[in-house]
Parts: structure tokens; C-alpha cells; sequence
């Protein structure tokens, strides 16, 4: 019996570092296949509907955004789509709006980045699928949709910028951004 007991601990435990959360039916997985860690996740919604469930994975646990937003070190959000209402006009909208509010109205220097970022929602965005914004230090952001590359956009600061959506002082939303900084 004992040992029985300390093979359900011991699955318990390893199956811990595979899954994070499971959040809106979406399971949040607890580490990325870079050696990244599940910060935290949560739910946007608006005006009653939820629209994606969104994590943040960093080499290690903070709840320090403008922290998480300045530094340059591998991290990323993934976004895992759960409404048929999100359209690519509205993604890339909210999108611009995010960036307005990051920069504070700043998007001149990052301007060509932005666009860059944008036109890869302007693809058909569908119930299930997944964008994964990967941050890696001399390389970028590399965006994934439903794994499969899509573009890399250079620049720590369009990353500040990218992280700063969800994390700034006016962010996408505002339950959204503690959940991902495990607040």
C-alpha cells in the first residue's frame, strides 16, 4: 500500500509540470517546450463573453509587470481563441488599441513592427486556435498561430511594447492582467 502511495504521488507530481490550469474547457499547459513556466492565466471577456484565455510564461514566477515588461530575457503570452466572435477586423483593432495603450500614444518608433504584428490576424481567426508570442533575446517575437510560424519581428522594445498590452497600466484587461501576473 505504501508503495502504491508513492507512485500516485510521484504521478501527481510529474503531471503537475504538464499541466498548468485548466481554464474556460482551454488546458493551459504548466511549462512550454522552451523550459518556460506558466506565470499565470486567465480569461478575457467583454461584454459577457469570453473571448481567449491567455498565459504568461517566464523563465521564473513574477508579479511585477513593468519587471516582466522591461526585461530581456525569454518569455512569452499565448492566447487560446474560445469565441466564434472574435473576427480578424476586431483582433486587429484591439490590437492597435493595446499598442496605443502600452506606448502611451507612442507607436512612431515601433510603427513598422506594429504593422508587421497586425497582419497576422488577417487571416481567418476561428474558435480553437492558438497564438503563441515568443520573446527570445537576439532573435524577437516569434508569432505561432496553431504552431506553425508566422513572422519574427526584431526589437526588445516593439517586445515591451507587445507584453505591455496585457500588462501595462491600461491594459487589455484588467482581471485579465493579474491573473497572468498570479495575482
Amino acid at each position: 500500500m505504501k508503495n502504491l502511495f508513492k507512485i500516485l504521488t510521484i504521478i501527481l507530481f510529474m503531471s503537475s509540470f504538464s499541466f498548468g490550469a485548466k481554464i474556460s474547457d482551454v488546458n493551459i499547459p504548466g511549462t512550454l517546450s522552451n523550459g518556460l513556466v506558466l506565470n499565470g492565466a486567465g480569461i478575457r471577456s467583454k461584454f459577457f463573453f469570453d473571448l481567449y484565455v491567455g498565459g504568461l510564461y517566464l523563465k521564473k514566477k513574477n508579479s511585477n509587470a513593468l519587471e516582466v515588461i522591461e526585461t530581456d530575457e525569454p518569455m512569452a503570452i499565448t492566447l487560446h481563441i474560445t469565441s466564434s466572435l472574435i473576427s480578424s477586423k476586431k483582433m486587429m483593432d484591439a490590437t492597435i488599441e493595446g499598442f496605443e495603450n502600452s506606448t502611451k500614444g507612442n507607436l512612431k518608433p515601433i510603427q513598422k513592427e506594429i504593422d508587421k504584428f497586425v497582419d497576422v490576424f488577417k487571416d481567418e481567426i476561428k474558435n480553437g486556435d492558438i497564438y503563441d508570442f515568443i520573446y527570445r533575446p537576439n532573435t524577437g517575437v516569434q508569432i505561432y498561430k496553431n504552431s506553425k510560424l508566422s513572422t519574427t519581428i526584431k526589437g526588445l522594445e516593439f517586445k515591451k511594447a507587445l507584453f505591455g498590452i496585457w500588462l501595462c497600466d491600461k491594459p487589455a484587461q484588467e482581471s485579465l492582467k493579474k491573473e497572468m501576473l498570479g495575482i
